[in-house]
């Protein structure tokens, strides 16, 4: 069986912090969203097939459907809390017996090693690669569908939300799994680069129009914000919650070693 992998973005808009967080703009002069950004960057890569949106049914969310619409891609509506269930209807309606999932807030995913971590993804039959130990914002996930639907068809609520891999760190003795991790340099708990205040969108706007006319990575937006204090120092008060929450499930796999 042939397989194929297809991104799939889960889009809704709401937010107590800051409303609306994938269509918030990073340009000032040239307008771009951070959504648009992020499939623009999804499309350069030819082992992703397809990409795809899995839009919350709520109406405030029908926006998405004209982005879609506008950027050739196919689409779903499903339940606004049921994230995972919506992956997977996207994933089958695309036909894809994997899923690359990245967050429609986070418009920098390090995907540098993507290629070769599909590569092995294929050739060891994962049911999950999960890129982790890294800076937050930056890591995705590459899971197959039947292991996105064993997660739904047995989880509870909570592993149904947002967090549609829980079940699957949660429960590693039932799933084949693979731990990727990018050099040491790349985790750093005193930045972050997804969009959930004010601040973060300040932060990303700032990195987006100094690199904008440049080939962007993360090794330079790292140089560039320990250059730029007022921007870490922006930042600096949702680190520590984020990277608390981020790793809380790590004890259950024992202590983390990064690899370089």
């Amino acid at each position: 069986m042939s397989r194929k992998l297809v991104a799939i973005l889960a889009c809704r808009n709401g937010g107590s912090r800051l409303y609306a967080k994938p269509l918030q703009n990073l340009g000032s002069k040239k307008q771009i969203t951070v959504i648009e950004y992020l499939i623009k960057s999804l499309k350069k890569f030819e082992i992703i097939e397809d990409i795809g949106l899995a839009i919350s049914e709520k109406k405030e969310n029908f926006i998405y459907k004209e982005i879609a619409k506008s950027n050739s891609l196919k689409f779903i509506t499903g339940d606004d809390f049921d994230v995972l269930s919506r992956l997977i209807k996207c994933a089958k309606k695309l036909k894809a017996t994997d899923v690359l999932r990245i967050t429609t807030e986070s418009p920098f995913p390090y995907l540098n090693n993507l290629k070769e971590t599909w590569k092995k993804h294929l050739d060891n039959n994962y049911d999950a690669t999960l890129l982790d130990n890294i800076i937050d914002g930056c890591g995705y996930e590459i899971i197959k569908l039947k292991a996105l639907e064993k997660s739904h068809r047995n989880g509870q609520k909570k592993h149904k939300s947002e967090l549609c891999t829980l079940y699957i760190r949660e429960n590693i003795h039932m799933f084949k799994i693979n731990r990727v991790f990018p050099k040491k340099a790349y985790f750093r708990k005193d930045l972050r680069l997804t969009i959930d205040n004010p601040e973060d969108l300040i932060v990303c706007k700032k990195i987006y129009e100094n690199f904008q006319r440049k080939k962007l990575n993360l090794e330079k937006i790292i140089l560039y914000l320990d250059k730029n204090k007022k921007l870490k120092d922006l930042i600096a008060p949702y680190c520590d919650n984020g990277y608390s929450k981020m790793y809380k499930w790590v004890s259950r796999w024992g202590k983390i070693k990064t690899t370089s």
